[in-house]
C-alpha cells in the first residue's frame, strides 16, 4: 500500500493507533464535465509526497503522526461512496485525528464533511479554495455532481467561506445570498494582492478546508479538469486559508482534482499544497 510521506516517517511516526493525521484516497471520477483523469489524483499525490521535506512553515506535521489508510471503494451508487467516505472521517474524528482526504473529483467533499459534522454533532465552518462556486442544485441530472457539491453541504446546515471563485451561474448566485455564503472572488483577491481576510465572527469555530486545486491558477496548476485563467497564486491561496484559521480550529481537510498529466511538478504542488495544510491544521490545533 502507498503511504503518504514514506520516504520520511519512522515507524512511530506511521502507527495509526497513534498518528494526528489520517490520508484517506478517494479516486472518485464520476461526474467530471471537461477533462478527466481525476481517479490517478491519489496516488500521483501520495507518490510524489515521498520527495518532501519534513519541514513546513516552521513545523513537522509528520511528528505528530501520519497514517495512510487504503482507498475508498469508489464503485457503486454514489450515495453509498459518499456513505462509505463519511464512515471513515467519522471514525476518524472520533479517534481524535484529522482527515485528509485525497482526491478524486469535488463531489466527494459532501461524504468527507458530512462524516466530519456527524462526529462532532454539529454542523462545520467550510473554507473553500476553488475556482467554481459548486452551489448549483444538481448538474447533469446528478445531486451529488462536483458542480453541486457545496449547495448539498450549505443545505445541511454547514456554514461557508469560498474564495478563489470566477466561474460561476446565476442559480449559483442565488444559492450564495440565500445562504448566506461568504465570498471574495479571484478578481478581487488577485487584482488586490489580499493574502488575508477575516471572516465573519459568527463563522464557526470548527473549520473544515476543502481545496480545490484549480483554486490555483492554471500557470501554477494546469494538471486539472476545468483550467480557469485568473486564478490564486500557491503563497496567496495558502495564506488565505491560514489567516482563516486563526482563532479557529481546523477538524478535517481535503485536496481534490489533481488530474496528473505526465509533469511531476503538478503532483508535487499538490502534495506541498497538502502538507501545508497539515502544518497549518497542526497549528490551529492550539
Amino acid at each position: 500500500m502507498s503511504v503518504f510521506l514514506d520516504s520520511e516517517l519512522t515507524e512511530a511516526e506511521r502507527k495509526a493507533e497513534d498518528a494526528l493525521f489520517t490520508v484517506i484516497p478517494a479516486p472518485l471520477e464520476r461526474t467530471v464535465s471537461y477533462g478527466s483523469g481525476t481517479v490517478k489524483g491519489p496516488e500521483a499525490i501520495i507518490e510524489a509526497s515521498n520527495e518532501l521535506e519534513r519541514g513546513s512553515n516552521g513545523v513537522e506535521p509528520c511528528a505528530s503522526g501520519i497514517s495512510t489508510q487504503e482507498p475508498v471503494a469508489c464503485d457503486g451508487p454514489l450515495p453509498e461512496v459518499m456513505e462509505r467516505l463519511a464512515q471513515r472521517t467519522e471514525a476518524a474524528v472520533k479517534a481524535g485525528k484529522i482527515p485528509v482526504t485525497l482526491g478524486g473529483e469535488h463531489s466527494l467533499s459532501y461524504g468527507a464533511v458530512s462524516g466530519v459534522a456527524r462526529a462532532l454533532g454539529k454542523p462545520v465552518g467550510i473554507v473553500q479554495v476553488d475556482a467554481h462556486a459548486d452551489l448549483r442544485i444538481a448538474y447533469q441530472g446528478e445531486k451529488h455532481s462536483h458542480a453541486s457539491v457545496m449547495n448539498l453541504l450549505v443545505e445541511e446546515g454547514n456554514s461557508l467561506a469560498q474564495f478563489g471563485v470566477r466561474a460561476l451561474c446565476q442559480q449559483e448566485m442565488d444559492s450564495r445570498s440565500e445562504n448566506k455564503v461568504f465570498f471574495v472572488d479571484a478578481e478581487e483577491l488577485v487584482t488586490k494582492g489580499l493574502h488575508a481576510v477575516d471572516l465573519p465572527e459568527d463563522f464557526p469555530e470548527s473549520i473544515y478546508i476543502s481545496f480545490d486545486v484549480d483554486g490555483l491558477d492554471p500557470s501554477q496548476m494546469p494538471a486539472t479538469g476545468t483550467p480557469v485563467p485568473g486564478g490564486l497564486g500557491y503563497y496567496q491561496a495558502i495564506h488565505l486559508v491560514e489567516h482563516a484559521l486563526k482563532g479557529r480550529k481546523c477538524v478535517g481537510l481535503d485536496v481534490v482534482e489533481l488530474a496528473p498529466d505526465g509533469n511531476a511538478a503538478w503532483d508535487f504542488t499538490a502534495a506541498q499544497i497538502t502538507y501545508r495544510l497539515m502544518a497549518a491544521a497542526l497549528s490551529s490545533q492550539g
